[in-house]
């Protein structure tokens, strides 16, 4: 019976260190994964930056560029704005 026990914890023990080595693997894919997200989601987040900045530097020249329009939209807006915030 003792061959049988010892043959058993052999294989426990065995099968342990194979279950830890597994674990391992999977916590290093998971950082990989984590990493390329966080790579992506950085990417993104600059080229929003990008874009927010190029629309505010369009949106000053238009003013720039037509003050008299930008005014007359302004006020055009503030009437509809009005009217329907008074409907309410």
């Amino acid at each position: 019976m003792s061959t049988t026990h010892d043959r058993i914890r052999d294989q426990a023990h065995v099968v342990t260190q194979e279950v830890q080595e597994l674990g391992g693997i999977v916590r290093d894919a998971a950082q990989e994964k984590l990493g390329a997200l966080r790579d992506g989601a950085a990417e993104y987040y600059s080229g929003g930056q990008d874009k927010a900045r190029e629309a505010k530097h369009a949106i000053g020249e238009f003013i720039r560029q037509r003050p008299v329009t930008t005014v007359l939209l302004g006020v055009g807006l503030g009437v509809l704005y009005g009217r329907f915030w008074m409907r309410r």
